[in-house]
C-alpha cells in the first residue's frame, strides 16, 4: 500500500542519509574511499535487492554510488522501499562506520 505525505515524512525522519525526491523518490548518495569499495557496496545492494524482489536505479560515479528507490506497482513510496533503504543503510555501516570513525578522528587531531 502507498504512503501518504504524512507517513513518508515519519519514516523518513528514521533514516539517516536519505531524501525524499519528487514526493515518491527515496534517494542517497554514499561515498566511499576507492571505487572498489563502492562496487563492493553495489554487490551488497544487489543482494539485499534480490532477497526483497525490490530493486533500486543504481547510479555510480567513481566513488560515489546513489540509490533511487520507489515501488513501481503502487507508483509510490510504500514499506518495502523503507526496509530496502534501512538494510543498505547498514550494509555501508558495516563496510565503512570503522573506516568513517578513523576519518573522524584524524579530523579531530588537526
Amino acid at each position: 500500500m502507498a504512503y501518504m505525505k504524512e507517513d513518508i515524512e515519519v519514516y523518513l525522519s528514521k533514516l539517516d542519509g536519505w531524501e525524499l525526491e519528487e514526493e515518491r523518490w527515496l534517494v542517497r548518495k554514499y561515498v566511499f574511499s576507492s571505487f572498489m569499495k563502492g562496487i563492493a557496496f553495489v554487490d551488497e545492494v544487489a543482494t539485499i535487492s534480490e532477497a526483497f524482489d525490490h530493486h533500486p536505479l543504481i547510479h555510480i560515479d567513481y566513488t560515489t554510488v546513489m540509490l533511487r528507490l520507489t515501488s513501481w506497482s503502487e507508483g509510490a513510496l510504500t514499506a518495502l522501499d523503507f526496509k530496502a533503504a534501512q538494510q543498505y543503510n547498514e550494509s555501508f555501516e558495516k563496510m565503512c562506520g570503522s573506516e568513517r570513525v578513523r576519518e573522524e578522528g584524524k579530523q579531530r587531531k588537526r
